[in-house]
């Protein structure tokens, strides 16, 4: 029988309907519970004595830049990201073994804009460290500020930051944004307005990452453009870990040039525990959590069923990004 190969977490609870999905199409799903961290080596997959049965793959955060991959995947006809962001996926690389790479975008998008916003509440607000504290038996007084009359700054005004915009209009703020493509339209039903990056990154109190992981922008946010912050401001990141020199970051942090971050990716993954980053206090790290919602999970993984068992049927895909 022909199957997906899948390695995105807790499908096998949250993803019961796009899994009994592929079964009535005539798919087995292969998923390994037990899997610590869910994602396939090469070398794991090139050990795997059922690999010419698998045609299409679920992945999270698997390595589909690897040629190997594709040779020890002499069958496979789709490889879809469990989320939006596919650089992790090279979609030429997949196009020359005849692999369709899809996605879902929009799907987990409110998910990441909840978390984006609350991300900003909490390192204002200095939660997390308050909590800290009173497990500790202890009691602080800690002044910290109000999200109202601040500047955020979207970098990146795609589907989740036209979002988070949309939430913040509720909280009395200046939204300035910057994107290659500007949403013009958007922005000015949301009260947005479109700018540079760089005055995005210089005049915004708080600056919410919104963008991909490209060779442009890896450690876009390094000790330079941290500089060229104001001072005492707070960033968020809830994109993608290659963006911010952690290092850079952690030294900011301490320093005070930067009053807070909340992080919600890694450049490596999981995060190493000797990280200078896990030395600073006003901080908020999350797991790579942003679209982990039983919504969310539900709608990704539908998404991406439907559009394997497209391309296995012959049948053109709706959300493919190597036509």
């Amino acid at each position: 029988m022909q199957k997906v190969l899948v390695s995105a977490s807790h499908y096998d609870t949250l993803c019961k309907d796009a899994w009994k999905l592929f079964e009535e199409n005539g798919f087995e799903v292969v998923f390994d519970p037990a899997k610590p961290f869910p994602s396939y080596t090469t070398e794991e997959i090139e050990a795997r004595s059922d690999r010419e049965d698998i045609v299409a793959a679920v992945i999270g955060m698997d390595d589909y830049r690897d040629e190997k991959k594709y040779q020890a995947l002499p069958n496979l006809k789709a490889v879809a990201k469990f989320g939006v962001g596919v650089d992790n996926i090279d979609g030429e690389l997949a196009k020359k073994y005849g692999v369709k790479a899809l996605n879902a975008p929009g799907q987990n998008s409110n998910a990441v804009a909840e978390l984006t916003v609350g991300f900003m509440l909490d390192v204002l607000r200095y939660v997390v460290p308050l909590h800290k504290e009173m497990e500790k038996g202890k009691w602080p007084r800690y002044m910290g500020n109000e999200i109202k009359g601040k500047t955020v700054g979207l970098l990146g005004f795609g589907a989740i930051a036209r979002l988070v915009a949309k939430k913040l209009t509720a909280f009395d703020v200046k939204v300035l944004a910057f994107d290659l493509y500007p949403n013009e339209k958007a922005a000015a039903e949301l009260g947005v307005t479109m700018t540079t990056r760089e005055e995005v990154i210089t005049k915004s109190d708080i600056v919410s990452i919104h963008i991909p992981a490209t060779p442009e922008t890896h450690h876009l946010f390094n000790a330079e453009t941290i500089a060229s912050m104001k001072d005492g401001a707070y960033l968020i990141n809830p994109a993608r870990g290659a963006l911010v020199d952690l290092d850079a970051l952690a030294d900011a942090l301490k320093s005070g040039k930067i009053a807070g971050a909340a992080l919600d990716a890694f450049e490596v993954e999981p995060l190493p525990v000797d990280s200078p980053i896990l030395e600073c206090e006003n901080i908020v790290l999350t797991p790579h959590t942003g679209a982990e919602t039983v919504e969310s999970y539900y709608n990704v993984s539908m998404t991406t069923a439907k559009d394997i068992i497209s391309v296995l049927k012959g049948e053109e895909p709706l959300h493919c990004v190597n036509r």
